[in-house]
């Protein structure tokens, strides 16, 4: 089985525009939530979010193109120039082996919203012709796969919040198997909508902590009430090692693992004690052959049970509470991105294992009896991270979870 490596990596979120500027602010221990202002969210029960602010589409497409693309793809199409960049590709790498892994849980809503309101107010004959391949969430990956000239596999994952984490591994198997060289994954989401919000809230899956918003996600904390909704794009290139090296790329780390599993439980609620949670962590590290793991970037939601199923999942997949490393979340930071939460959390982890500091889990106030990990509370931590796992969970069982290990 051929080895897969990132050699690029790309970030756009709430905290910054560029994947430096958002890693130093989650380090600091910022909050990226606020009310919302791409909306008018008043006669909503949740009016909070974290949102990419100031960002201006027409840096990333031609003025007149900016109507064919939802805010997901034009999010996307930011993070992926950046990963490109980083890895140094050029006109000189080959497309026909290049292929892309796009993800996003939801796809152009805020699209979809607007055009249902036309078609219901004004008839479908208003209906924007733009409105289908602004919102298909492939499409992503289409725009992206054209603007790079990528002309290898073009795929798409969209299995809820851990789609993101599922377009990584499914890029390194196609690498593994010989269907590509190279792979861009890009996750995207862009949600934060009338409907998006209004939805979520009517599962009573966001928190209302409407008057304290930087407060408002706190994973692991005994007073958290559910999860933020966030935006944003996270984007990689992963490489066939040998193929990485002759080109002389920069190495951030080896994907030595990856697991997936499914609940069969609940529509929304995860396995009772993380069952699922646990068989894809287990795959995981038993694919990447390792007894260590020096970091974990949970999935960690801030709601009750995400949480603490998550906490148990660990603790069974590391035999016990004494052998677990230590394990933070940065949704406090960046709100939960949802589809693209996945490639975000992977870029935050590689960069960390770059740079060996563990981002802090803020807003850890009031210790849970039933949350009792080591979650690096509130400050960053330095460390020596040679091997990093990445955790992501979604509605309807889905689970997926990576390991990277320094080359």
């Amino acid at each position: 089985m051929r080895r897969v490596v990132i050699t690029g990596l790309g970030m756009i979120n709430a905290l910054g525009h560029d994947k430096e500027s958002a890693f130093d602010a989650i380090v600091r221990g910022e909050s990226g939530v606020d009310t919302i202002t791409l909306f008018d969210p008043s006669n909503q029960s949740v009016r909070i979010a974290a949102e990419v602010k100031d960002f201006d589409p027409k840096t990333v497409m031609d003025p007149k193109e900016v109507k064919k693309a939802d805010r997901f793809i034009q999010l996307g199409i930011k993070a992926a120039r950046e990963a490109m960049a980083d890895a140094g590709i050029d006109e000189s790498v080959e497309r026909e082996k290049f292929g892309i892994s796009s993800a996003s849980g939801i796809g152009g809503l805020a699209t979809i919203e607007k055009n249902a309101v036309i078609c219901h107010t004004r008839g479908p004959r208003r209906i924007s012709p733009f409105f289908i391949p602004s919102a298909l969430a492939n499409m992503l990956g289409g725009f992206i796969s054209i603007e790079h000239k990528l002309k290898g596999p073009n795929l798409s994952s969209v299995t809820a919040c851990a789609a993101g984490t599922h377009a990584i591994t499914e890029a390194a198997k196609t690498i593994m198997l010989g269907g590509a060289d190279r792979m861009l994954v890009v996750g995207a989401e862009a949600a934060i909508c009338p409907i998006g919000i209004g939805g979520f809230a009517a599962m009573k899956a966001l928190s209302t902590y409407n008057d304290d918003p930087k407060h408002a996600s706190r994973p692991f904390d005994a007073k958290r009430n559910g999860f933020v909704m966030g935006e944003g794009s996270g984007a990689l290139v992963l490489e066939e090692y040998e193929a990485a090296k002759a080109r002389g790329a920069k190495i951030y780390a080896e994907l030595v693992g990856f697991g997936e599993s499914g609940d069969a439980n609940h529509i929304t609620t995860p396995a009772p004690e993380g069952e699922g949670a646990y068989r894809a962590m287990r795959a995981a590290l038993q694919m990447a052959g390792v007894t260590k793991v020096d970091y974990i970037n949970a999935h960690g939601t801030s709601t009750k049970y995400n949480d603490w199923y998550e906490t148990m999942a660990i603790k069974k997949a590391f035999g016990g509470k004494e052998n677990c490393p230590p394990v933070s979340s940065t949704k406090g930071q960046t709100a939960h991105c949802l589809g693209a939460a996945g490639a975000i959390e992977a870029v935050i982890t590689l960069m960390a294992m770059e740079r060996g500091i563990i981002p802090p889990t803020i807003n850890y106030e009031e210790p849970d009896p039933d949350c009792n990990l080591d979650y690096v509370p509130n400050v960053a931590r330095e460390a020596k991270i040679e091997v990093a796992m990445s955790n992501s969970f979604g509605f309807g069982g889905t689970n997926g979870v990576v390991v990277f290990k320094k080359v």
